[in-house]
Protein backbone atom coordinates (compact mmCIF):
# COMPACT_ATOMS: atom_id res chain seq x y z
CA UNK A 1 0.00 0.00 0.00
CA UNK A 2 1.17 3.30 -0.83
CA UNK A 3 1.85 6.23 1.38
CA UNK A 4 -0.81 9.30 0.21
CA UNK A 5 0.30 12.09 -1.89
CA UNK A 6 1.23 15.38 0.72
CA UNK A 7 -0.62 18.51 -0.58
CA UNK A 8 -0.76 21.28 1.38
CA UNK A 9 -4.22 23.40 0.94
CA UNK A 10 -4.84 26.40 3.06
CA UNK A 11 -6.46 29.92 2.95
CA UNK A 12 -4.51 32.83 2.90
CA UNK A 13 -4.61 35.38 5.34
CA UNK A 14 -4.05 38.88 3.30
CA UNK A 15 -4.80 40.86 6.38
CA UNK A 16 -1.93 39.67 8.66
CA UNK A 17 1.55 39.95 6.80
CA UNK A 18 4.82 39.29 8.37
CA UNK A 19 7.74 38.46 6.05
CA UNK A 20 10.80 36.62 7.61
CA UNK A 21 12.95 39.03 10.06
CA UNK A 22 10.65 41.65 9.70
CA UNK A 23 7.89 43.06 11.77
CA UNK A 24 5.18 45.11 11.47
CA UNK A 25 4.27 47.03 15.18
CA UNK A 26 7.25 46.33 16.92
CA UNK A 27 9.05 49.28 18.75
CA UNK A 28 11.77 50.72 16.58
CA UNK A 29 15.29 49.91 16.42
CA UNK A 30 17.74 52.68 16.83
CA UNK A 31 18.88 54.47 13.80
CA UNK A 32 15.70 53.10 12.04
CA UNK A 33 13.50 55.42 9.48
CA UNK A 34 9.59 56.02 10.69
CA UNK A 35 7.43 53.80 8.33
CA UNK A 36 10.91 51.54 8.13
CA UNK A 37 9.92 47.79 8.57
CA UNK A 38 11.71 46.64 12.06
CA UNK A 39 14.07 43.82 11.58
CA UNK A 40 14.23 40.43 14.01
CA UNK A 41 17.56 38.70 14.83
CA UNK A 42 16.94 34.89 13.20
CA UNK A 43 16.88 32.16 16.01
CA UNK A 44 19.20 29.75 14.59
CA UNK A 45 18.48 25.88 15.03
CA UNK A 46 22.32 25.33 15.49
CA UNK A 47 25.37 26.82 16.22
CA UNK A 48 28.58 26.71 14.51
CA UNK A 49 31.90 25.64 16.37
CA UNK A 50 33.23 28.57 18.22
CA UNK A 51 30.17 30.56 17.51
CA UNK A 52 29.33 32.69 20.53
CA UNK A 53 25.74 32.02 22.26
CA UNK A 54 22.65 33.97 21.21
CA UNK A 55 22.99 36.89 23.00
CA UNK A 56 19.36 39.37 23.77
CA UNK A 57 17.09 40.93 21.21
CA UNK A 58 16.92 44.43 21.26
CA UNK A 59 13.45 44.37 19.68
CA UNK A 60 10.41 44.80 21.15
CA UNK A 61 7.47 43.09 19.30
CA UNK A 62 4.02 45.35 19.96
CA UNK A 63 1.50 43.43 17.69
CA UNK A 64 0.13 40.07 17.75
CA UNK A 65 1.61 38.17 15.26
CA UNK A 66 0.28 36.65 12.33
CA UNK A 67 0.75 33.17 13.36
CA UNK A 68 -1.61 33.54 16.57
CA UNK A 69 -3.99 35.57 14.56
CA UNK A 70 -4.53 32.55 12.40
CA UNK A 71 -4.67 30.37 14.94
CA UNK A 72 -7.58 32.11 16.62
CA UNK A 73 -5.46 31.77 19.91
CA UNK A 74 -7.64 34.44 21.98
CA UNK A 75 -10.98 32.53 21.10
CA UNK A 76 -9.05 29.40 21.73
CA UNK A 77 -7.75 30.55 25.26
CA UNK A 78 -11.45 30.72 26.27
CA UNK A 79 -11.59 27.44 26.41
CA UNK A 80 -8.47 26.66 27.67
CA UNK A 81 -5.19 27.65 28.69
CA UNK A 82 -3.00 24.59 29.62
CA UNK A 83 -3.68 24.69 33.03
CA UNK A 84 -3.22 21.35 34.39
CA UNK A 85 -0.56 20.01 31.97
CA UNK A 86 3.28 18.88 31.37
CA UNK A 87 4.65 20.40 28.45
CA UNK A 88 8.27 18.79 27.71
CA UNK A 89 10.45 20.48 25.05
CA UNK A 90 12.89 18.01 23.74
CA UNK A 91 15.39 20.77 21.91
CA UNK A 92 18.81 22.87 23.06
CA UNK A 93 17.22 23.47 26.45
CA UNK A 94 15.32 26.00 27.80
CA UNK A 95 16.87 29.26 29.37
CA UNK A 96 15.99 29.74 32.90
CA UNK A 97 16.92 33.53 32.42
CA UNK A 98 13.71 33.89 30.13
CA UNK A 99 11.47 36.64 31.31
CA UNK A 100 8.62 35.52 29.63
CA UNK A 101 8.99 31.83 31.33
CA UNK A 102 10.11 32.98 34.84
CA UNK A 103 9.24 30.13 37.64
CA UNK A 104 7.02 27.94 34.65
CA UNK A 105 10.15 26.17 34.04
CA UNK A 106 11.75 22.55 35.36
CA UNK A 107 14.75 21.61 33.70
CA UNK A 108 16.32 18.47 33.57
CA UNK A 109 20.12 18.07 33.84
CA UNK A 110 21.89 21.41 32.52
CA UNK A 111 18.57 21.86 30.48
CA UNK A 112 18.21 24.79 31.90
CA UNK A 113 20.77 26.56 29.93
CA UNK A 114 20.60 27.10 26.28
CA UNK A 115 23.27 28.40 24.59
CA UNK A 116 21.68 28.31 20.96
CA UNK A 117 18.08 29.66 22.16
CA UNK A 118 16.01 27.33 19.79
CA UNK A 119 14.41 25.36 22.73
CA UNK A 120 13.51 28.74 24.47
CA UNK A 121 12.09 29.63 21.36
CA UNK A 122 9.85 27.09 21.11
CA UNK A 123 9.28 26.90 24.55
CA UNK A 124 7.80 30.34 24.58
CA UNK A 125 5.66 29.62 21.69
CA UNK A 126 3.82 27.53 24.08
CA UNK A 127 4.33 28.98 26.94
CA UNK A 128 5.57 32.30 27.10
CA UNK A 129 3.02 34.50 29.54
CA UNK A 130 1.80 37.85 28.69
CA UNK A 131 4.31 40.86 29.29
CA UNK A 132 3.62 44.62 28.68
CA UNK A 133 4.21 46.07 26.02
CA UNK A 134 3.94 43.65 23.54
CA UNK A 135 1.31 41.24 21.50
CA UNK A 136 2.78 38.00 21.52
CA UNK A 137 2.32 35.67 24.61
CA UNK A 138 2.09 31.73 24.85
CA UNK A 139 -0.54 29.51 22.78
CA UNK A 140 -0.73 27.68 26.64
CA UNK A 141 -0.18 30.06 29.11
CA UNK A 142 -0.78 28.13 31.76
CA UNK A 143 1.34 25.21 31.21
CA UNK A 144 4.31 23.94 33.16
CA UNK A 145 7.69 23.33 30.87
CA UNK A 146 10.04 20.53 31.63
CA UNK A 147 13.35 21.72 29.21
CA UNK A 148 15.19 18.20 28.33
CA UNK A 149 18.09 18.35 26.47
CA UNK A 150 18.02 16.90 23.22
CA UNK A 151 21.08 18.05 21.54
CA UNK A 152 24.05 18.83 22.10
CA UNK A 153 25.03 22.47 24.07
CA UNK A 154 25.63 23.41 19.95
CA UNK A 155 21.90 22.20 18.48
CA UNK A 156 23.45 18.79 16.93
CA UNK A 157 21.36 15.97 17.75
CA UNK A 158 21.46 12.31 17.46
CA UNK A 159 19.03 9.18 17.72
CA UNK A 160 20.87 8.58 21.19
CA UNK A 161 20.00 12.29 22.52
CA UNK A 162 16.85 12.47 21.07
CA UNK A 163 15.57 9.14 22.75
CA UNK A 164 17.26 9.77 25.96
CA UNK A 165 14.84 12.99 25.74
CA UNK A 166 11.87 11.00 25.31
CA UNK A 167 12.85 8.92 27.95
CA UNK A 168 13.34 11.62 30.37
CA UNK A 169 10.56 13.99 29.22
CA UNK A 170 7.89 10.55 29.73
CA UNK A 171 9.67 10.08 33.56
CA UNK A 172 9.43 13.59 34.43
CA UNK A 173 5.50 13.33 33.91
CA UNK A 174 4.86 15.15 31.03
CA UNK A 175 1.82 14.65 28.67
CA UNK A 176 2.86 16.06 25.28
CA UNK A 177 6.39 15.79 24.31
CA UNK A 178 7.57 18.67 21.86
CA UNK A 179 10.23 17.29 20.07
CA UNK A 180 12.59 19.21 17.68
CA UNK A 181 15.14 17.72 16.27
CA UNK A 182 14.11 15.26 12.41
CA UNK A 183 16.59 12.74 12.18
CA UNK A 184 17.47 11.07 8.91
CA UNK A 185 17.32 7.70 10.21
CA UNK A 186 16.00 5.94 13.35
CA UNK A 187 17.16 3.26 15.67
CA UNK A 188 15.77 0.96 18.36
CA UNK A 189 16.47 3.04 21.24
CA UNK A 190 14.53 6.07 19.49
CA UNK A 191 11.81 3.61 18.75
CA UNK A 192 11.83 2.02 22.18
CA UNK A 193 11.39 6.05 23.46
CA UNK A 194 8.53 6.11 21.22
CA UNK A 195 6.65 3.17 22.55
CA UNK A 196 7.57 3.61 26.06
CA UNK A 197 5.94 7.80 25.78
CA UNK A 198 2.68 5.77 24.31
CA UNK A 199 2.69 3.33 27.18
CA UNK A 200 2.79 6.35 29.74
CA UNK A 201 -0.15 7.90 27.75
CA UNK A 202 2.03 10.54 26.44
CA UNK A 203 1.72 12.32 23.16
CA UNK A 204 4.79 13.35 21.43
CA UNK A 205 4.37 16.13 18.86
CA UNK A 206 7.80 16.03 16.20
CA UNK A 207 8.71 18.02 13.29
CA UNK A 208 8.03 16.23 10.38
CA UNK A 209 10.83 17.65 8.63
CA UNK A 210 14.42 19.73 9.55
CA UNK A 211 14.27 23.01 9.80
CA UNK A 212 14.98 24.11 6.61
CA UNK A 213 18.93 25.02 6.09
CA UNK A 214 18.07 28.64 5.52
CA UNK A 215 21.29 29.22 3.08
CA UNK A 216 18.58 30.98 0.60
CA UNK A 217 18.23 27.93 -1.79
CA UNK A 218 15.22 28.04 -3.96
CA UNK A 219 15.32 23.73 -4.47
CA UNK A 220 13.90 21.55 -1.85
CA UNK A 221 16.05 18.13 -1.09
CA UNK A 222 14.34 15.13 -2.39
CA UNK A 223 11.20 14.12 0.00
CA UNK A 224 12.26 11.72 2.73
CA UNK A 225 11.05 10.07 6.20
CA UNK A 226 12.47 12.30 9.32
CA UNK A 227 12.40 10.75 12.70
CA UNK A 228 10.79 10.22 15.50
CA UNK A 229 7.95 11.85 13.33
CA UNK A 230 7.74 8.91 11.02
CA UNK A 231 7.45 6.58 13.97
CA UNK A 232 3.94 5.26 14.09
CA UNK A 233 2.30 6.83 17.41
CA UNK A 234 4.05 10.64 16.86
CA UNK A 235 2.17 13.40 15.39
CA UNK A 236 4.20 15.04 13.21
CA UNK A 237 3.77 18.45 11.95
CA UNK A 238 4.62 20.37 9.36
CA UNK A 239 5.46 23.90 8.83
CA UNK A 240 3.44 25.95 6.20
CA UNK A 241 3.20 30.11 5.68
CA UNK A 242 1.38 32.93 5.72
CA UNK A 243 -0.27 31.81 2.68
CA UNK A 244 -0.67 28.48 3.84
CA UNK A 245 2.56 27.23 1.76
CA UNK A 246 5.43 25.41 2.71
CA UNK A 247 8.39 28.05 2.54
CA UNK A 248 10.49 27.87 -0.50
CA UNK A 249 13.48 25.33 -0.01
CA UNK A 250 11.89 23.45 3.02
CA UNK A 251 12.62 20.00 3.19
CA UNK A 252 9.48 18.00 2.54
CA UNK A 253 8.12 14.55 4.31
CA UNK A 254 6.83 11.70 2.86
CA UNK A 255 3.92 12.22 5.29
CA UNK A 256 2.68 14.69 8.09
CA UNK A 257 -0.75 14.50 9.90
CA UNK A 258 -1.03 18.57 10.13
CA UNK A 259 0.04 21.54 9.09
CA UNK A 260 0.71 24.37 11.33
CA UNK A 261 2.34 28.16 11.11
CA UNK A 262 6.52 27.79 11.17
CA UNK A 263 7.37 30.17 8.60
CA UNK A 264 8.38 33.73 9.87
CA UNK A 265 6.73 33.63 13.27
CA UNK A 266 7.70 35.20 16.35
CA UNK A 267 9.01 34.22 19.89
CA UNK A 268 11.17 34.96 22.88
CA UNK A 269 15.11 34.14 23.10
CA UNK A 270 17.14 33.05 26.02
CA UNK A 271 17.32 36.51 27.78
CA UNK A 272 16.02 39.81 27.50
CA UNK A 273 12.46 40.78 26.59
CA UNK A 274 13.30 40.90 23.12
CA UNK A 275 11.94 38.79 20.22
CA UNK A 276 13.64 36.55 17.52
CA UNK A 277 11.70 35.21 14.01
CA UNK A 278 12.65 31.85 12.96
CA UNK A 279 11.34 29.34 10.49
CA UNK A 280 10.79 25.36 10.40
CA UNK A 281 8.70 22.97 11.20
CA UNK A 282 10.50 22.80 14.57
CA UNK A 283 8.37 25.50 15.64
CA UNK A 284 5.23 24.59 13.79
CA UNK A 285 5.46 21.39 16.05
CA UNK A 286 5.45 23.92 18.95
CA UNK A 287 2.14 25.34 18.40
CA UNK A 288 0.93 21.88 17.63
CA UNK A 289 1.78 20.84 21.10
CA UNK A 290 0.50 23.78 23.03
CA UNK A 291 -2.69 22.96 20.80
CA UNK A 292 -2.23 19.15 22.12
CA UNK A 293 -1.94 21.08 25.73
CA UNK A 294 -4.59 23.10 25.91
CA UNK A 295 -7.08 19.86 24.51
CA UNK A 296 -5.56 17.41 27.32
CA UNK A 297 -6.55 20.32 29.46
CA UNK A 298 -10.20 20.89 28.86
CA UNK A 299 -10.89 17.37 27.97
CA UNK A 300 -8.94 15.31 30.68
CA UNK A 301 -10.24 12.07 29.76
CA UNK A 302 -8.77 11.98 26.28
CA UNK A 303 -5.89 9.95 25.94
CA UNK A 304 -2.58 11.27 24.52
CA UNK A 305 -3.92 8.50 20.83
CA UNK A 306 -7.44 10.44 21.25
CA UNK A 307 -5.98 13.99 21.37
CA UNK A 308 -4.18 13.54 18.40
CA UNK A 309 -6.97 12.04 16.32
CA UNK A 310 -8.96 15.27 17.64
CA UNK A 311 -6.51 17.53 16.60
CA UNK A 312 -6.34 15.57 13.01
CA UNK A 313 -9.76 15.40 12.73
CA UNK A 314 -10.98 18.92 13.42
CA UNK A 315 -8.22 20.47 11.43
CA UNK A 316 -9.06 23.20 8.52
CA UNK A 317 -9.79 20.68 5.57
CA UNK A 318 -6.88 20.13 2.89
CA UNK A 319 -4.22 17.22 2.06
CA UNK A 320 -2.35 17.68 5.32
CA UNK A 321 -5.28 19.35 7.80
CA UNK A 322 -4.23 23.07 9.35
CA UNK A 323 -4.43 22.78 13.05
CA UNK A 324 -7.27 24.78 14.41
CA UNK A 325 -7.01 25.07 18.50
CA UNK A 326 -10.42 26.48 18.25
CA UNK A 327 -12.30 23.46 16.42
CA UNK A 328 -10.13 21.19 18.90
CA UNK A 329 -11.51 22.51 21.87
CA UNK A 330 -15.37 23.24 20.73
CA UNK A 331 -15.62 19.94 18.42
CA UNK A 332 -18.99 17.72 19.66
CA UNK A 333 -17.50 14.30 20.30
CA UNK A 334 -18.08 11.98 17.83
CA UNK A 335 -18.34 14.72 14.95
CA UNK A 336 -15.74 15.46 12.19
CA UNK A 337 -15.90 18.63 10.18
CA UNK A 338 -17.08 18.16 6.80
CA UNK A 339 -13.58 17.19 4.81
CA UNK A 340 -11.08 16.47 7.77
CA UNK A 341 -8.94 13.75 7.86
CA UNK A 342 -10.32 10.69 9.29
CA UNK A 343 -7.86 8.82 11.48
CA UNK A 344 -6.83 5.32 10.25
CA UNK A 345 -8.14 6.00 6.78
CA UNK A 346 -5.77 4.73 4.40
CA UNK A 347 -7.21 6.24 1.62
CA UNK A 348 -4.76 8.41 -0.86
CA UNK A 349 -5.32 11.84 0.66
CA UNK A 350 -6.92 14.38 -1.91
CA UNK A 351 -7.59 18.18 -2.64
CA UNK A 352 -10.96 19.19 -1.72
CA UNK A 353 -12.99 20.61 -3.89
CA UNK A 354 -13.51 24.19 -4.60
CA UNK A 355 -16.46 24.55 -2.65
CA UNK A 356 -14.84 22.92 0.48
CA UNK A 357 -11.94 25.14 -0.08
CA UNK A 358 -14.40 27.99 -0.17
CA UNK A 359 -15.80 27.06 2.73
CA UNK A 360 -12.31 27.17 4.81
CA UNK A 361 -11.76 30.78 3.47
CA UNK A 362 -14.89 31.95 4.20
CA UNK A 363 -14.59 29.98 8.15
CA UNK A 364 -10.62 31.30 8.41
CA UNK A 365 -11.36 34.89 7.28
CA UNK A 366 -14.90 35.17 10.13
CA UNK A 367 -12.83 33.77 12.36
CA UNK A 368 -9.89 36.53 11.90
CA UNK A 369 -12.25 39.63 12.04
CA UNK A 370 -11.98 40.61 8.11
CA UNK A 371 -13.68 42.90 7.14
CA UNK A 372 -16.23 42.75 4.23
CA UNK A 373 -15.29 43.01 0.58
CA UNK A 374 -11.69 41.37 1.14
CA UNK A 375 -10.96 38.75 -1.43
CA UNK A 376 -8.65 35.96 -0.91
CA UNK A 377 -7.15 33.78 -3.28
CA UNK A 378 -6.16 29.78 -2.51
CA UNK A 379 -3.22 28.64 -3.64
CA UNK A 380 -3.28 24.71 -3.89
CA UNK A 381 0.47 23.41 -3.55
CA UNK A 382 0.75 19.89 -3.82
CA UNK A 383 4.15 17.83 -2.96
CA UNK A 384 4.03 14.50 -5.16
CA UNK A 385 5.37 11.47 -3.31
CA UNK A 386 6.76 8.57 -5.13
CA UNK A 387 7.20 5.58 -2.86
CA UNK A 388 6.02 4.61 0.58
CA UNK A 389 3.43 2.71 1.83
CA UNK A 390 0.68 4.74 4.06
CA UNK A 391 1.13 5.43 8.16
CA UNK A 392 -2.17 4.79 9.65
CA UNK A 393 -2.28 7.15 12.92
CA UNK A 394 -3.10 5.22 15.65
CA UNK A 395 -1.07 4.41 18.60
CA UNK A 396 2.77 3.43 18.74
CA UNK A 397 3.26 -0.42 18.39
CA UNK A 398 0.20 -1.02 16.15
CA UNK A 399 2.82 -0.92 13.18
CA UNK A 400 5.24 -2.77 12.27
CA UNK A 401 8.90 -0.23 12.77
CA UNK A 402 11.19 1.20 9.97
CA UNK A 403 14.75 -0.94 9.97
CA UNK A 404 17.83 0.65 11.41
Amino acid sequence: MRRPRLHHALPALATVLCAPMAVIGAAPQAGAAPGDPVRLPVMPSRLASGASCTGDSDTVAEAVPWEQQNLQLTRSRRFATGAGVTVAVVDTGVSLKAPALAGRVTALGGAGNDCVGHGTFVAGLIAAAPMEGTGFSGAARQVQIVAVRGTDERGVASDATVAAGINAAVDAGAKVIAVSPALAQTSSSLRDAVSYAARRDALIVAAAVPDAPGDGTSSAPPPGDYWPAAEAGVLSVVDVDVQGKRPQGAYTARHADLAAPGDGVMSVGPSGRGHFIGSGASFAAGYAAAAAAMVRSAHPGLSAAETARRLITTGYPAGVPRLDPYGALTAVPGASPEGAAQAGDSRPVRLETDEAGARATRRALLSAGVGAGLLLVVTWAAVAVPRGRARRWRPAGHEASQPD
